[in-house]
């Protein structure tokens, strides 16, 4: 007898974690490895942040939290999402949850329903179609080309919309791709949603805070303001403030929804641990000058992995315009190996180099790789200077790695 439901059945693992916990299995076997997988930054969580969390510990502020958040922290989210998205949000319109990852599956709990679909551009991040289909909904997958610089187009928006339609779900700047949507290209998909008005909108902002345009960051609400009342915002301490282990992100939308979160919330893991908390609270109340510098530091990383690349037979890159990562297009490199896919590339690259990228096919991206360029500069250039040595090296070479599933 199985204790497995039938959902599971559909459910894919985490490609990321998968990948990362191969390379750590190697670094344990003495072979040095370079992580060019895990979607976290190198630079530490501020000290004013960390001495905050102290603070709270030192005052006894460990006990049970409300389960959408204290009111000091929610109060600062609201004034956060204002700000970027140029309106007033009130704090009861915001829910704290452990990551910004809770805070969408959350979403998607309290509104799916069996056979309801949500439509989410490829590439994408790999857990989004597993948490509509752990909660009973339909990933309608739209593949974005690289001639649109794989962003979603409108046409392409309108085409894929249903009466079964729910969500929308945008990411930008985009994982995998660093993409990111331009205010006018905001506003073409939000002119196609105006003529849908039972399609909800996620905006995943969770890399708001790493945009290299001259332009900066354009939040979806402050760009299709009419459409507010249907978005729910979607944000998180977790990149630009270097707290992935602290699980701290936020939503922010209609306080219809945001009710029906904290309600699910309040029957799965309660309020959000109150140490994190207090800890986010200081990283949003407090000197945000480091934000820049960590993301000029990021582009100049951006600026190397590009250049760098030039040397890689074959392998095509659009410049990332946000976040931290690379994703190479080796469509065009693959048949001048003996390697079928990009799952076969990844396998090759850390047997060969002890290189750990993940494959695109687990972002819906068969034929592309996603590289972090999260890392110090020296391991960026090392690990850059073996990752085109060894594309060179599988040039019509035999296999003798053996493959791993994405």
């Amino acid at each position: 007898m199985s204790f497995r439901s039938d959902i599971l059945a559909t459910v894919q693992p985490s490609a990321t974690l998968s990948i990362t916990q191969k390379a750590e299995e190697r670094r344990r076997q003495g072979k040095t490895i370079f992580s060019f997988s895990a979607g976290e930054s190198d630079f530490p969580t501020p000290a004013h942040v960390i001495q905050a969390a102290k603070d709270a510990m030192d005052a006894g502020e460990t006990t049970y939290t409300p389960v959408p958040g204290t009111a000091a922290l929610r109060k600062a989210v609201a004034a956060t999402v204002s700000a970027y998205c140029d309106t007033t949000y009130d704090p009861a319109q915001t829910i704290i949850s452990a990551g910004a990852k809770q805070v969408i599956y959350n979403a998607l709990q309290a509104t799916l329903n069996p056979g309801d679909e949500v439509i989410i551009p490829a590439p994408y991040w790999v857990s989004t179609p597993e948490m509509v289909r752990m909660n009973r909904g339909n990933p309608v997958i739209v593949d974005c080309l690289p001639c649109d610089q794989l962003k979603l187009t409108p046409d392409q928006l309108n085409a894929a919309i249903t009466p079964r339609t729910k969500w929308f779900i945008l990411n930008s700047p985009t994982n995998p791709s660093g993409a990111t949507y331009s205010q006018q290209e905001l506003q073409q998909l939000g002119a196609v949603l105006m003529e849908h008005p039972h399609v909800h909108i996620l905006a995943d902002d969770i890399y708001a805070a790493m945009v290299y345009c001259p332009d900066g960051f354009h939040g979806f609400v402050k760009c299709c303001p009419a459409l507010k009342d249907r978005t729910l915002v979607v944000n998180g301490l977790s990149k630009s403030y270097a707290m992935t282990g602290w699980r701290v992100g936020y939503g922010v939308g209609p306080i219809a929804l945001i009710k029906d979160m904290a309600l699910i919330q309040s029957q799965t893991t309660s309020g959000a641990c109150s140490i994190s908390q207090a800890a986010a609270l200081a990283a949003l109340t407090g000197d945000q000058s480091f934000l820049q510098q960590r993301c000029d530091a990021f582009q100049k990383r951006r600026d190397y992995v590009v250049n760098a690349l030039k040397a890689a037979p074959y392998i095509r890159l659009a410049s990332p315009e946000g976040a931290f990562y690379a994703f190479l297009d080796c469509r065009e490199y693959l048949p001048h190996t003996s390697l079928a896919t990009d799952v076969d590339l990844c396998a090759a690259l850390l047997d060969d180099a002890g290189l750990a990228l993940v494959p695109g096919t687990a972002f819906g991206a068969p034929g592309f790789i996603r590289l972090s360029f999260a890392l110090a500069d020296e391991v960026l250039h090392q690990g850059l200077d073996l990752l085109v040595a060894a594309l060179k090296a599988r040039l019509n070479k035999p296999s003798t790695h053996v493959p791993f599933s994405a």
